[in-house]
């Protein structure tokens, strides 16, 4: 009997080295989380899925199984479950972690990413690379960069001046952007992109700024009557990057994470020729359902960052560490 169980555990002991050495042990599945819609076109959903698909259709054993529309973790917990080990990957408006992170309001701060392409800049600039290293002391490790641009929209009247906001009860995507609405005389709904449709419907909020992607995803052109587009003068461009829980990526293997790199490569590649595009459907989408659209001209553009400069840049750079060194370094970038 003990030489039976001897070699019992031999053959076990056999089969787990053939599996090691073969890569044959189970499959890794990672949990990708967001809150926007699936299935509908968000380009930030797609860049998930494509990335899920790259992986699969790479044979590394590991499998993305996507859960889009918040259907795993709110809107704005998806930080902190990847923390937890809830979930392994999210594509995540960074700024929503400034809680945790102060420094991460950089990454919506009015005026400071003037176009896409001042983005892709951006992206390559000292700036960046402190921000990604906050990302890692917090955890996470970026997979692909994304940067949206971003628009106002209001129920009643456009928004074109600071004096336009005077009153109005207006959803803003984070602090840095509440700070500047507040210094023109709005008061602030703090609630995700995500609920933004139900506030405008029931009167809780009048007005609001958001991605482009997610001012047609949401379907807001069915609550607005004004858009004040991107154009020339973008004020509003927010970072949200994929990104993956420094745990999980050190739990993989190297055949892995070369095929998770490769794929979150071409998923940025795509974003980044579709971001632009994001901006026209949006405008498109809101003429063919009858709200009007306008742009900025350069004295209201400047006239708004002359409010951010009074409020946002001003607070961030008093309040939070080394914020002053960041702001310095993002308007460096030209």
């Amino acid at each position: 009997m003990k030489n039976a169980s001897n070699l019992a555990r031999s053959a076990l002991a056999a089969a787990l080295l053939a599996a090691v050495s073969t890569g044959a042990m189970a499959e890794v599945v990672l949990k990708a989380s967001h809150q926007f819609p699936g299935g509908k076109g968000d380009v930030r959903d797609e860049m998930v899925q494509m990335i899920a698909r790259e992986v699969a259709a790479a044979k590394v054993d590991m499998t993305i199984k996507v859960f889009p529309g918040s259907s795993l973790v709110k809107a704005t917990e998806q930080w902190k479950a990847m923390q937890t080990g809830q979930i392994d990957m999210t594509s995540f408006p960074l700024d929503y972690a400034s809680g945790f992170h102060p420094q991460f309001g950089a990454t919506l701060m009015p005026g400071l990413v003037k176009s896409h392409e001042h983005a892709q800049r951006i992206n390559a600039s000292p700036f960046m690379t402190d921000i990604k290293a906050i990302i890692e002391q917090g955890g996470a490790k970026v997979l692909a960069d994304a940067w949206l641009a971003g628009a106002f929209g209001s129920k009643d009247k456009c928004i074109r001046k600071p004096e336009d906001a005077s009153g109005l009860k207006v959803r803003s995507a984070g602090a840095t952007f509440a700070q500047m609405w507040a210094g023109a005389g709005a008061s602030i709904v703090a609630i995700p992109s995500s609920e933004v449709y139900s506030a405008l419907q029931q009167g809780v909020a009048q007005a609001t700024d958001t991605s482009s992607g997610s001012f047609v995803s949401f379907r807001l052109y069915e609550q607005l009557k004004c858009l004040t587009a991107p154009g020339d003068n973008a004020l509003w461009f927010m970072y949200e990057p994929v990104l993956i829980s420094k745990k999980s990526w050190d739990g993989l293997n190297d055949a892995q994470k070369k095929a998770l790199t490769a794929a979150s490569k071409k998923a940025e590649a795509y974003f980044n020729a579709e971001s632009k595009k994001l901006d026209d459907t949006m405008v498109e989408t809101y003429k063919k359902n009858n709200v009007q659209v306008v742009t900025l001209t350069d004295a209201e553009a400047q006239a708004w960052r002359d409010v951010a400069q009074k409020t946002s840049y001003k607070l961030f750079s008093e309040k939070v560490p080394g914020g002053k060194e960041l702001i310095e370094k993002a308007l460096s970038v030209k």
